[in-house]
């Protein structure tokens, strides 16, 4: 593993990223912009794999189902290799407060000074990491993976929780 990830031929990784688009609610340019932004650098560098596994690299579907996160794991053989389903209950209160916060960061950007932006987006960056802790507590035991990944992962359950 390098410095930046693994490497494009690892097998600890994700290539592939798909949301269920029947579980976005409502489209939001700046929520567009933040899933795309999490999926390309998803792409680019994660670690990713299923303990005890070694079958990837893997494909990853997001879907949210009665209040729980779905995760669909498959690879190149097979689409569907383990589902894991995570409930959304611990998440409540980060995903709302870090909507807020981000509401009034998309705000600030328009017309507020620049140290009233930083302090919004250090508040954001804390929730936003907040969240993606607990993500790879959830997780452990399950499916490995690094910080950065989990965040992008976190970016892109928050896309899938907004109403707009």
């Amino acid at each position: 593993m390098s410095e930046f990830g693994p490497s494009p031929t690892s097998r600890s990784r994700l290539y592939e990223i798909n949301l269920d688009q029947a579980t976005i609610a409502r489209k939001n340019p700046n929520v567009e912009h933040e899933r795309e932004v999490a999926i390309y650098d998803l792409l680019e560098s994660n670690e990713f794999k299923l303990v005890g596994r070694d079958e990837g690299p893997y494909r990853l579907q997001l879907s949210i189902a009665d209040d729980r996160l779905a995760m669909t794991v498959g690879n190149e053989q097979a689409a569907d290799l383990d589902t894991h389903l995570l409930s959304l209950q611990p998440f409540k209160k980060i995903v709302k407060d870090y909507f807020l916060i981000c509401d009034s960061y998309y705000e600030a950007i328009r017309s507020a000074p620049p140290s009233k932006i930083q302090a919004i987006d250090v508040s954001r960056r804390t929730l936003h990491d907040e969240g993606s802790r607990l993500l790879a507590e959830r997780l452990d035991g399950r499916i490995d993976v690094d910080f950065d990944t989990a965040r992008r992962l976190f970016t892109l359950i928050c896309a899938l929780h907004w109403k707009g």
